[in-house]
């Protein structure tokens, strides 16, 4: 039994004995059981009293109604004072609100900024999206460089979105020169990480023997996989390898799209 424990553990400990970090872990711990009536409770008074990222969390219950009624007023005056206090999570999750248009008007401009301020300060959420508005180019001018600058940031914190674009980035030339291997290795490692685009475009990799041997079985598992989480550059390769698959590699492959992916590693 560690310190936290031991103190909680004894009936007259107060919630107030614990430090400001202790009573952090103690909500975050409520939240991740699903309990967010007792994380708000924690949240509450250290809102209150200024420590921005409760008032990001509070923000983020209210935008999402999690634990309390959603109230989306409520949630832009609690993330405008995280942002406000230079917490990067309440930057990253007020420019959603700005980007969606919740609870407040549509700003693309505003959204960047704070993506912006947020992916600066080491967010990788706010890294990965800020990735994805440079290569798109409507919200913010193109920057392919910076692109991939923010795409390998974000990737380096897990973020498997963030390692399928820089597949995308590679396989596309945007701002690199075209890399078929490097593609798929990003891809791969997006894919294991479970995002669908990532295993769609591995699956395609495979059937096409773009960077990586070409592997029918390894193809049809893959993009069996990405299809079943929704991604819908799936499909169009789906039919024609099936063709060409026998009835005993068919059900291999299927065997593969359901098996546990492998643990992230490097």
């Amino acid at each position: 039994m560690n310190w936290l424990e031991r103190l909680t553990a004894r009936p007259e400990a107060k919630l107030e004995d614990l430090s400001v970090a202790g009573q952090m872990v103690l909500a975050h711990q409520a939240a991740e059981r699903g309990d967010y009536k007792a994380a708000l409770e924690i949240w509450g008074p250290l809102a209150h009293a200024g420590v921005a990222r409760a008032q990001n969390n509070i923000g983020a219950c209210f935008a999402e109604g999690l634990g309390i009624a959603r109230d989306e007023a409520l949630a832009l005056r609690w993330l405008s004072l995280a942002a406000e206090a230079a917490d990067p999570v309440g930057q990253r999750n007020l420019a959603s609100l700005y980007f969606k248009g919740q609870s407040v008007g549509q700003d693309y401009a505003r959204a960047a900024e704070l993506y912006r301020q947020a992916a600066e300060a080491g967010d990788g959420p706010a890294q990965d999206m800020l990735s994805w508005m440079l290569i798109e180019g409507e919200i913010v001018p193109p920057n392919h460089g910076e692109a991939l600058k923010w795409a390998l940031a974000a990737a380096e914190q897990g973020i498997p979105a963030a390692m399928t674009r820089l597949g995308m980035i590679h396989h596309n030339a945007l701002g690199v020169e075209r890399d078929a291997t490097q593609a798929a290795r990003w891809w791969q490692r997006g894919a294991e990480r479970g995002d669908a685009d990532g295993q769609a475009m591995l699956g395609a990799a495979y059937h096409l023997g773009s960077g990586v041997a070409r592997d029918g079985v390894n193809a049809f598992a893959w993009l069996l996989r990405a299809r079943n989480g929704g991604s819908a550059l799936a499909e169009p390769f789906l039919a024609a390898i099936e063709r060409s698959l026998t009835a005993d590699e068919l059900g291999e492959a299927k065997r593969r799209a359901v098996d546990p992916l492998p643990e992230a590693g490097s």
